[in-house]
């Protein structure tokens, strides 16, 4: 997100694009025949880039992921991000530049997100510093973050929706991952960084909530008692997906971060897929 909060970038590289189309009608038993490197721009010029391509286009190494033009580069201590990719309709526009994440420090965790460890959360650089040059005039620098997900399921197979905060503070950042899964069960963890890297797992504040999204997908997040999160950048809006800015406090200090909501009850849904197409190309 930029230092002025008028605008924010997404970057997800995916080995098996689980959210789209092409890999949940082949199956998903090849998940390397399914990548992609999803960028998207919010604000002024904001971009939306999701090509799942095949196999043939996937190149990568210990240091390297490379999705037929673009790729993400870990050099010198820092996520260099070079981008070449085309935005989906119906703002069809080449996209290109550099992304560079500079971490304040590494983080040695991961976390089980299901009991038996089928999906797992690893916050690689909870603090972090961004510059972005791209296309559409995204030119800033901000605060960014980088970590992944991985598992062995489907997402829809043993969720039913879970939302997701990561929020600067003054000396690191906190983030809030609650989520209910398909069995009853639920998941309520926080997490504080500093800026060496050191985490904690924190009780979270109270649950608060937030408007619905324009597509109404219920919407929550962590705040401290008696004040009430609210939205101030729309990102993301989709049937089943929201990701905005949302500004909150957390023990006691006034933050700005980025929030996500994911409805997996929805994403089940065979109607949600030829929409999900209109937006995710295939190139095989």
């Amino acid at each position: 997100m930029s230092d002025c909060g008028t605008r924010a970038l997404s970057v997800i590289g995916f080995i098996g694009s689980v959210f789209s189309p092409w890999y949940r009608w082949s199956g998903r038993r090849d998940p390397e025949n399914h990548v992609c490197l999803n960028v998207v721009t919010y604000g002024p010029g904001g971009r939306f880039t999701m090509t799942d391509r095949g196999r043939g286009a996937l190149h990568r190494t210990a240091t390297e992921f490379r999705v037929g033009p673009s790729r993400m580069l870990w050099h010198s201590g820092r996520l260099v991000i070079e981008v070449d990719e085309w935005s989906s309709w119906p703002l069809v526009s080449k996209v290109q530049g550099r992304i560079v994440l500079t971490p304040s420090a590494l983080a040695d965790v991961e976390l089980p997100l299901s009991p038996d460890g089928a999906h797992a959360w690893r916050p690689f650089a909870p603090v972090a510093r961004v510059q972005v040059e791209l296309s559409q005039g995204h030119r800033w620098q901000g605060h960014g973050y980088f970590d992944s997900n991985h598992g062995t399921a489907a997402l829809e197979r043993d969720f039913r929706y879970w939302t997701w905060g990561r929020f600067p503070l003054k000396d690191g950042a906190v983030c809030f991952y609650d989520a209910a899964r398909a069995d009853g069960s639920h998941l309520e963890t926080a997490v504080r960084f500093d800026a060496q890297g050191r985490h904690e797992i924190v009780t979270p504040p109270p649950r608060a909530r937030l408007a619905r999204s324009r597509w109404l997908v219920a919407r929550e997040t962590r705040a401290d008692p008696g004040f009430q999160p609210r939205q101030t950048l729309a990102m993301l809006d989709a049937p089943f997906y929201s990701r905005s800015v949302v500004e909150t406090k957390v023990e006691g200090e006034l933050t700005r971060g980025v929030h996500e909501a994911l409805d997996l009850r929805r994403f089940k849904g065979p109607w949600l897929m030829p929409m999900l197409a209109t937006r995710v190309p295939r190139k095989a």
